[in-house]
């Protein structure tokens, strides 16, 4: 079956989407089914921005001498809590922006937001809805909910991803080597994975793990 955008959808979620038995990704994230064609995400949020966060040069030597690649760091949002993080490499900057971006799109998750605490009550979802920890590498990043009006504290890399996220106000700590950016960014993504997690039904988790 192809949809009005010729896509040929060939997973069992792509054609439930393509079919309008699922509309929102919430509810594609919900049904345990694997995610992975880039187009399910186009056709159910359509307001997806992108940002790069980090382009470098990697050098590897080989038998016929030595080969230059591109890593690039994406991360990718609705400022509306979704959001998605990953890594893309190419022998061009722009094949590996596009690459980066499709399997960030892949690694959607819905994070848990909720109101800052009792020194908040306004009842709007503007902070994480849990104290959460995520690490990458030597860094890790500790995430705390924090009352409207305070803002995003935490380093510029942090901000990128939890703006993205549609976080507004939010408490960060962080340790180990945080000039890294691709792990500072990872770690900061796996923190809000957690909260994503957590309001994921049991029997919807392990169905997840068979599938995979």
């Amino acid at each position: 079956m192809s949809n009005r955008h010729g896509w040929e959808p060939q997973t069992r979620l792509g054609r439930q989407v393509a079919e309008g038995e699922i509309e929102t990704m919430q509810d594609a994230l919900a049904s345990g089914l694997p995610l992975k064609e880039p187009e399910i995400i186009d056709q159910l949020v359509p307001d997806l921005e992108d940002e790069v966060l980090d382009i470098n040069m990697v050098q590897r030597m080989t038998d016929s001498g030595r080969r230059v690649k591109f890593r690039c760091v994406v991360v990718v949002g609705n400022r509306n809590g979704l959001v998605g993080y990953a890594e893309g490499r190419d022998d061009q900057v722009g094949g590996a922006i596009q690459k980066a971006i499709e399997v960030a799109k892949l690694n959607l998750i819905d994070v848990s937001r909720g109101c800052g605490s009792w020194e908040c009550g306004c009842g709007r979802p503007h902070t994480v809805a849990l104290r959460t920890t995520g690490k990458a590498g030597s860094v890790e990043v500790e995430l705390q909910p924090a009352p409207r009006g305070l803002g995003l504290a935490g380093g510029e890399t942090v901000r990128h991803v939890l703006e993205l996220a549609g976080i507004e106000d939010i408490w960060t700590r962080s340790s180990g080597n945080t000039r890294t950016t691709v792990n500072f960014a990872k770690a900061t993504f796996n923190a809000l994975r957690k909260t994503a997690q957590a309001r994921i039904p049991q029997e919807t988790r392990e169905k997840r793990e068979v599938i995979e």
